[in-house]
């Protein structure tokens, strides 16, 4: 469905970007990937898949490396037909002992990544008459927990985001949507569980459990490759008309 197209999906070394980046190049979607850590293992999961793949390391925080990247795209593939923002990062603390470092960082990376990736991305698309933005919200986008301050201001920004920036292009081939999961143990959530473990003195799959248990009613984990069906979705022509939404699959939370 996709073929000849190109994504790119920032934050997708692992986790959910990775997960949607496979997804995305199983419809024949080229795909740029961007974070840190090891990058010749998702490059090869993604290239397995028969596509072709490219990598930029920018820092999501820096606006300079975020243009650096998008260059790079357009470098290797022409354009960038598909934009998945989903770079993230997480601190949890009461709002007076939040470290204001870390309220700075949280917001780049998690909202004005978003912003600057969008507003370089959409002239081609404009130009070209389609393109799909799909930005990776979460269900702390639609309510808030407690210590969570900054991811939960960001992403909630990002929902915001999402809705000008399909209003705005409203008449177009281009449509831009949030993709709001509950809990999906990736490695930052995965922290979450083992702090948890430790400080209640239980065991991982215990400390799951409990974490489940206290939002999502379906008691499971949303998965990468779920949302990745989603993302796919939301790039086919049975899309045209979705604009704007943050779709949530959190296993019951927000119906709460």
């Amino acid at each position: 469905m996709l073929k000849g197209k190109t994504a790119l999906v920032t934050g997708s070394t692992s986790g959910i970007g990775l997960g949607i980046a496979k997804a995305l190049a199983a419809q024949g979607a080229n795909i740029v990937l961007n974070g840190f850590g090891d990058v010749d293992g998702p490059k090869a999961e993604v290239a397995a898949l028969g596509v072709q793949v490219a990598y930029h390391g920018a820092d999501m925080s820096k606006p300079a490396e975020i243009e650096a990247m998008m260059r790079y795209a357009a470098e290797q593939f022409g354009r960038v037909d598909i934009l998945v923002n989903n770079a993230g990062i997480q601190h949890v603390a009461r709002i007076e002992n939040f470290p204001p470092e870390r309220w700075d960082a949280i917001i780049a990376i998690n909202l004005s990544s978003a912003f600057h990736a969008t507003r370089l991305a959409l002239p081609a698309m404009q130009a070209a008459g389609w393109g799909r933005i799909i930005n990776v919200a979460s269900v702390h986008g639609l309510v808030a927990s407690a210590e969570k301050a900054a991811y939960v201001a960001a992403k909630h920004g990002v929902v915001g985001l999402t809705k000008v920036t399909a209003l705005e292009n409203a008449t177009s081939g281009i449509t831009c949507n949030a993709i709001c999961p509950g809990w999906v143990l990736t490695p930052l959530v995965q922290k979450q569980v083992d702090a948890r473990a430790a400080a209640l003195g239980v065991s991982n799959d215990e400390a799951k459990n409990r974490l489940l248990g206290e939002k999502e009613p379906s008691l499971q984990f949303t998965t990468p490759e779920e949302l990745g069906a989603l993302a796919v979705f939301f790039c086919s022509p049975a899309a045209n008309n979705v604009r704007g939404v943050a779709w949530n699959m959190d296993g019951g939370w927000v119906a709460q």
